[in-house]
């Protein structure tokens, strides 16, 4: 298939593909989920570090108000 057949059957643009092709190319399948994997695991740490940091600011402020 031509890439442009292929691009409008999924819907998506040459450029983007070609972007995508030179990002993920190289890569097998093991390696693509690993790397979907670390992405998944570091979008949940700094999840959990905006929290903490968000509990600091307000217990901190909790603190200033008390003294």
């Amino acid at each position: 298939m031509k890439v442009t057949d292929i691009c409008r059957d999924k819907g998506i643009t040459t450029a983007a593909f070609y972007s995508w092709k030179r990002k993920y190319g190289g890569m097998d399948a093991q390696q693509l989920k690993e790397l979907k994997s670390l992405q998944e695991e570091n979008q949940r740490l700094k999840q959990m570090y905006a929290d903490l940091s968000l509990d600091h600011r307000i217990l901190k402020d909790i603190i200033e108000k008390k003294l």
